[in-house]
Order: structure tokens, then sequence, then C-alpha cells
């Protein structure tokens, strides 16, 4: 019985410092249909992740600072936020052998 006062405990406090605990993430349909995941990566950046059959690559962007969720934010709203990300770029990595 303890175990589950400590893990509501611990739920709470990841809720109360911001950190995303849902079990999914919320979907949007952009303008031309093509389906995307609106995934928190942290306070400072979303990430707009293709779903279904979406081909295009992830798209960031800074979330706006009334809203901290992105289930409290309208179609429209996603649309502008979709409208001013940036496709993400594959990360250089240095090639530790020097070839």
């Amino acid at each position: 019985m303890a175990t589950g006062y400590w893990l509501l405990a611990i739920g709470y406090w990841f809720w109360a410092l911001g950190y995303n605990t849902a079990m999914g993430f919320r979907t949007f349909s952009d303008r031309d249909g093509n389906r995307w995941e609106i995934r928190p990566i942290s306070r400072d950046e979303w990430e707009f992740a293709p779903a279904g059959d979406n081909v295009f690559p992830a798209r960031a962007v800074r979330p706006p600072g009334y809203e901290r969720d992105p289930y409290e934010l309208s179609k429209e709203e996603l649309q502008s936020l979709f409208d001013q990300s940036a496709a993400r770029t594959a990360r250089q990595v240095r090639n530790p052998f020097g070839e």
C-alpha cells in the first residue's frame, strides 16, 4: 500500500514541475492533410513528429509563451505554430576514426 502512495507523490511532482507524463501525444492535421504528433521536448521546444502515413521529416518549434499544454491550443493556433516551425536537421556526427 505504501508503494502506491510513493508513486502518486512522484507523479504529482513530475506534474508540478511541468514534465510531460501523458501516455499519448496530441495529433494534428495540417492544411495539406498530413498528420503530426505534437511532442513537448522541453519547455522551450515542441516537435511536430510525423504520424500515420506522413513521410515528411520532423519539425521543431518554440511553444507559445501563454500555453504549455498542446491539448489546450485550437487547430488554428497549431497551424500557426506549424507554419513557424523549421525542419529538424540531422546532427552531423564526426567519425571518431577520421575517415
